[in-house]
C-alpha cells in the first residue's frame, strides 16, 4: 500500500485547522477552569445532561454524545459526583447499565457559567466569521461527523463508545416487544 501524501494546500488546511482547534479548545478551557474550576469535558457532560429527559442519560449515551471512551467519562461522572454536580444512579430498564442525573447545584453551575461559556465562544470562534463562513464551518464538521460515524472500518471495541448503541428507552423496549409484555 503507497502513502497518500498530502498536497501542499491539504497540508496548509490540515496545519490551520490544528491551530484552530487547539486555540479554541485551550481559551475555552481556561474559560471554564477560571469560572468554574472544571474543563470543557466536565462542562460538556453537565451540558448534554441539562439538555436530556429529566436531566438523565444513560452513561453510554452519554458517551457516545461527548465523544469518549466509557472509563475517561467514569473518571469524569465520578469528579463531578464528588463536587455534587451529578448523580449516578442504577438504570431503571437495564441492571446492567447506569445513568447519569444533573443536580441542583450542577444546574446551577451551568446557569452561572454558560454566559461566559457563550461570550468565550462567540470571542474566539464566531465573531471572526462571516455569516457564510459560519454556515460552511457548520457543513464541513457535519460532514466530517456523518462520514466518520458511518465509516465501517473502524474499530467497534467497546472503548470506542460512539460506535456502540444504547438500549432503547424503557418505554420504546416495551412498545417494541408488543402488548402484555413486561407486564
Amino acid at each position: 500500500m503507497t502513502t497518500r501524501w498530502l498536497t501542499a494546500e491539504e497540508q496548509r488546511a490540515w496545519r490551520a485547522y490544528i491551530a484552530a482547534t487547539h486555540l479554541v479548545e485551550d481559551a475555552i478551557d481556561r474559560q471554564l477552569q477560571q469560572d468554574a474550576g472544571m474543563p470543557h469535558l466536565y462542562y460538556s457532560i453537565l451540558a448534554n445532561l441539562s439538555e436530556a429527559p429529566e436531566r438523565r442519560l444513560r452513561m453510554t449515551d452519554l458517551a457516545e454524545r461527548t465523544k469518549i471512551t466509557r472509563s475517561r467519562l467514569t473518571y469524569a461522572v465520578t469528579r463531578l459526583e464528588r463536587d455534587g454536580l451529578v448523580r449516578r444512579e442504577d438504570d431503571r430498564c437495564d441492571r446492567r447499565g447506569s445513568v447519569a442525573a444533573l443536580t441542583g447545584a450542577g444546574t446551577e453551575v451551568l446557569e452561572r457559567t454558560a454566559p461566559g461559556h457563550v461570550d468565550t465562544v462567540r470571542a474566539v470562534l464566531f465573531d471572526h466569521l462571516t455569516e457564510e463562513q459560519v454556515g460552511q464551518l457548520a457543513e464541513i464538521c457535519s460532514g466530517l461527523t456523518r462520514a466518520m460515524e458511518a465509516d465501517d472500518s473502524r474499530p467497534t471495541s467497546d472503548d470506542v463508545p460512539w460506535r456502540r448503541r444504547s438500549n432503547p428507552p424503557c418505554g420504546a423496549a416495551r412498545e417494541a416487544a408488543g402488548p402484555g409484555a413486561g407486564d
